[in-house]
């Protein structure tokens, strides 16, 4: 019974004792078995310290006294005899090493090689460290491991810490390797060779393991290895012994490691790397590539395709000079980018390059690598400056660049051909998605010459197939990519217009339609300045004239697109497919007044932009080269060019469309004339007829139509009468006249426009207008004066009069261009229109194709007899052709043509409608509309136009006739605004029994209610 209350008491004592420092790790994680031999151990400890001990010699106290740290005797807990003589050691901080919180770790990491250090200093400062080793406890350091010359903590510490970076736990293989990287670097009694040894016994991976713990083994044996080579112990191993054998056995223990998954492939070679860096010339040529199993590595990189070979040889063929042979056919030899490059080469690579898309979504170091050596940084910024001040120079050839250049802009061609384009894009989608992450890579060092190679043919079709399908695999990598090459030409114009052709040359100019996207529209759309908008004119000019820019590769689907990649429409593939040189032109001629509508740019600096677009659309739109394809002008000083292939007739008109459009924006956006010195180096329309004049004078250039006798003559008096206006608006410098001429001079100009487009059809027009503007401004003196006497007899109309139904008859099928010219000459001639132009314009308002459902007969007389004159010329210029316009016989229509116009149709009867729900002229006609209903016109007009341009070819003789009423009430707007005192309309209006919607219409100008003018014109009798 005794016994058992001591076994009991004995217990209780150790449960209460606190565990020795070094003992709180391991009672936690050692196993039974161990835990009863440190039991026995300690109790064998005890006894020793329970028997009596003979007095210590002479020799042994003057030992202790001198070896022996005051502070740690005092500190010591009872303990073994040589536990006195080490500073404490916490092994709580193996604890923090596996945290989360870097900041954390590396307290913790600190805080250990800090106690370490001072343990070590003391243990080496023991000249008998026997009295340390030989006591009881020796933690786990009985077996030989080389770490002799180590005190026992440090020792301990080394084993967890090897063991450490096997665990999965946290970040503990971060912790555990940095920790062990410092202990490593800062106490050299640790020996590289036991501690390689260590690692190896520790982490030994044998064929029963598998899954996670063969895993752990290995990914501990690559961070323990990376904490060595991080730690620079190698590189002095090599200072102190040039023959050490530690280089080779370290980069084949590597090797070996690399070999074992693909996981540790990449991560084993970046580790060589770091050593590689630390380690001078010599030893890499001596020790790292003589490293066992290196070599035979290399040899079959090309076969399986190893991009982590590939990126070693690299980084050791940029370091020192060896023979190509040593790196199997990963290198030329010699090792030179041309070889590099090659081909050839390439192709060889192919296979390896291809695998290093095991790492997605991050790229493989080997391609900053290669971009590095493909783009050196030297070519980047004298290569641009260069690019946009040859490009300003019109039709000179560039400057001869050196062949160092031209050979980097040839392997870089052949870089984006083998692997871009022959490579990645046809392959997997991982590969595609590889081929766009190379291409931003190479972005920042891309200089803006080399774009058209990186935005290949190849390249933009798999955007275009890819793009507007919703569920593509790709289409958030290729958005993507758009956006950040959109962000790196934000600032730079040579990128910008190079972006933009080549987007456009590789798809038929029609990029944002098949992509369903604002590519182009947005970076077109942010020109800011001159340089930039001359530099993508000339761009334009030179893809226009190019008849090699045209695309004639197929769009071959296996190698841009995938199951989920199928282009949106039919017709957008044809469209591409077809390779219609026609479809990029027209692109082009859309693209040149798009320029000017977001620029803000200087007066001066934008009509040189003008100029140049003026001279784009004039040259290919109005002339052809009767000999060759380039004439020079001596008195422009200038070389203009057509294409070899003559441009066809439908491009021709667009120019043409086009350049009335520049000019009437032009006149738009001049705003108040300037001073009278000015007006002729800033006026557009001056600078066009100049132009034209002196183009038509030289020989080998003709008008892109030939010209009857009539045409001709009518075409040289437009000329001679818009020059002597223009003099004579220099002369009134600024006035109303002034306004006058340079109104009319615009319309003519917009006339000789149109007289080209639409041969014979405004000859008369043109005559009348041209009487006109004699009669208005007597001073002129031309040679020709017929059709004057017109307009001499005392019978003449007036000469407003002659002026308003030219203009009338203008309007039917004018233009917007041409329209926008009308409203100018009629704002600045209306204060002078009589009652007889007045009456004209609200005839036409009130004219109907069909009688009116309930109209008296008397009425209808009494109208036929006052409409008599104004209709002969009315109907037979004006009304009838907007009946027959280009429909022929309304009534002959087939059900067909119905059908297409029926919502056209419905759209303008429901303004008929809105006529019709107002009631005849009455005292109570206030109240048969509402405010609303006034309104109600807006919607319908809207409507109106809406269906005409969805609707190609459907206008109806009713139709027409009311799109030309609506032109008219444009007239009348300018009018009322014009002339706001005089309400003379009104009257007339009431006079000729015109709708009162139209009437009620007229009342915003004058701001009169609906039953005050009911009882002015109707109540009142008048």
């Amino acid at each position: 019974m005794e016994a058992i209350q001591r076994q009991k008491k004995r217990k209780a004592s150790e449960e209460t004792k606190p565990p020795k420092p070094m003992d709180l790790e391991t009672s936690t994680t050692v196993k039974p078995m161990e835990k009863q031999k440190k039991r026995k151990a300690m109790d064998k400890e005890r006894r020793l310290h329970a028997a009596p001990k003979p007095p210590p010699s002479k020799d042994d106290a003057v030992e202790l006294k001198t070896t022996e740290p005051p502070a740690a005797a005092a500190a010591a807990s009872s303990s073994s005899g040589g536990a006195l003589l080490l500073p404490e050691f916490h092994v709580g901080v193996f604890k923090d090493l596996a945290s989360g919180d870097a900041a954390v770790r590396e307290a913790a990491v600190e805080a250990l090689a800090t106690e370490l250090m001072e343990v070590q200093r003391a243990y080496e400062g023991l000249e008998n460290k026997e009295l340390v080793e030989g006591g009881g406890v020796k933690l786990e350091a009985e077996k030989d491991d080389g770490l002799n010359d180590c005190a026992p903590s440090l020792r301990y510490a080394l084993r967890r810490l090897i063991r450490g970076v096997s665990s999965s736990r946290e970040c503990a293989r971060q912790g555990f390797a940095l920790g062990l990287t410092i202990l490593v670097s800062t106490i050299r009694s640790i020996k590289v060779d036991s501690l390689l040894k260590l690692i190896v016994d520790f982490l030994e991976v044998t064929s029963s393991m598998k899954g996670q713990e063969q895993r752990d083994h290995l990914l501990g044996r690559l961070f323990a290895y990376g904490a060595l080579g991080r730690s620079g112990r190698l590189a002095e191993e090599w200072i102190s012994d040039r023959n050490t054998p530690r280089i080779k056995e370290f980069t084949s223990l590597l090797i070996a490691l690399a070999s074992k998954k693909r996981y540790l492939q990449e991560p084993a070679v970046s580790v060589i790397l770091d050593l590689i860096e630390k380690l001078p010339q010599e030893a890499l040529l001596t020790h790292v590539l003589e490293a066992p199993g290196l070599h035979e590595w290399f040899e079959g990189a090309i076969e399986i395709g190893n991009p982590d070979a590939l990126l070693l040889a690299l980084k050791i063929g940029e370091k020192v000079s060896v023979d190509s042979a040593r790196f199997g056919k990963l290198l030329p030899d010699p090792f030179v980018p041309n070889k590099l490059f090659s081909a050839d080469h390439l192709s060889s690579l192919a296979n390896s390059l291809k695998e290093s898309t095991f790492c997605q979504p991050r790229i493989h170091n080997v391609w900053p690598v290669l971009v590095n050596i493909l783009l050196p940084d030297r070519v980047l910024q004298a290569e641009d400056a260069l690019t946009i001040s040859n490009s300003l120079k019109k039709h000179k050839k560039n400057r001869k660049s050196s062949s160092s250049d031209e050979d980097i802009a040839k392997n870089f061609q052949c870089f984006c051909e083998v692997i871009i384009e022959g490579s990645l894009l046809p392959s997997s989608h991982d590969r595609k998605h590889l081929a766009f992450d190379v291409l931003l890579l190479l972005l920042p060092r891309l200089p803006a010459s080399y774009i058209p190679i990186c935005l290949s043919y190849k390249v933009v079709q798999c955007m275009i197939d890819v793009l507007p399908t919703m569920d593509a695999w790709l289409k958030k990598i290729v958005q993507n990519f758009i956006k950040t090459l959109s962000e790196w030409v934000r600032d730079d114009d040579v990128r910008r217009v190079s972006v933009i052709m080549a987007l456009q040359k590789h798809s038929n100019g029609r990029f944002d339609c098949i992509t369903r996207t604002k590519t182009v529209k947005d970076l077109m759309a942010d020109f800011r300045t001159e340089s930039g908008c001359m530099l993508f004119i000339q761009n334009l000019l030179n893809m226009f004239v190019d008849e090699s820019h045209a695309s004639d590769e197929p769009s071959d689907q296996s190698i841009t697109t995938d199951d989920n990649s199928e282009i949106g429409s039919i017709e957008d593939k044809d469209s591409v497919a077809m390779g219609n040189s026609d479809f990029l032109k027209t692109w082009i001629v859309e693209s040149l007044p798009c320029i000017l509508k977001n620029l803000k740019l200087e007066p001066e600096a934008k009509f040189r932009v003008q100029k140049e677009i003026l001279k784009f659309l004039a040259v290919q739109g109005l002339f052809t080269a009767s000999l060759g394809t380039e004439v020079t002008s001596f008195e422009l000083q200038e070389k203009f060019r057509w294409p070899k292939a003559a441009t066809s007739s439908a491009l021709c008109r667009m120019c043409i469309e086009q350049l009335q459009l520049l000019l009437a924006n032009s006149q738009k956006g001049e705003g108040p004339r300037g001073l009278p010195n000015r007006l002729e180096s800033n006026d557009l329309g001056s600078y066009f007829m100049r132009f034209l004049s002196t183009l038509c004078n030289i020989p080998s250039i003709s008008l892109f139509r030939p010209l009857d006798t009539e045409e001709e003559n009518t075409l040289k008096k437009l000329q001679a009468m818009e020059t002597s206006l223009s003099k004579e608006e220099r002369n009134c410098g600024l006035s109303s006249e002034a306004n006058r001429l340079h109104a009319l001079r615009y319309l003519l100009i917009q006339l000789l426009l149109q007289m080209l487009l639409r041969p014979k059809e405004f000859l008369v027009a043109v005559s009348e207008l041209i009487i006109c503007c004699k009669k208005a401004f007597p001073v002129f003196d031309l040679v020709d004066s017929c059709g004057e006497d017109n307009l001499d007899g005392d019978d003449a109309p007036a000469v407003m009069d002659v002026l308003v139904d030219t203009l009338l008859s203008l309007l039917p099928q004018s233009s917007a261009p041409m329209r926008t010219a009308i409203e100018q000459v009629f704002k600045y001639f209306c204060v002078d229109i009589t009652d007889d132009g007045l009456l004209r314009m609200l005839r036409v308002i009130r004219k109907n194709l069909k009688p009116a459902r309930h109209q008296d007969a008397d009425s209808e007389d009494i109208d036929d007899d006052e409409d008599e004159d104004f209709l002969n010329i009315e109907e037979d210029e004006v009304i009838d052709r907007a009946e027959t316009g280009e429909t022929g016989d309304s009534d002959e229509q087939t059900d067909e043509s119905e059908a297409d116009s029926e919502a056209d149709s419905e759209a303008v009867d429901g303004v008929g409608e809105v006529a019709m729900e107002i009631p005849d002229a009455s005292d109570e006609s206030d109240g048969g509309m509402d405010d609303d209903a006034m309104f109600r016109m807006d919607t319908y007009l809207a409507r109106i136009f809406k269906e005409r341009k969805n609707l190609a070819g459907g206008d109806t003789a009713h139709q027409q006739l009311m799109l030309f009423k609506l032109r008219v009430l444009s007239l009348l707007e300018i009018y009322l605004h014009e002339n706001p005192g005089k309400c003379v309309v009104l009257k007339l209006a009431a006079m000729q029994k015109v709708p009162l919607i139209f009437i009620k219409y007229v009342l915003n100008f004058f701001n009169v209610s609906f039953l005050m003018l009911s009882f002015w014109f109707f109540g009142s009798g008048s």
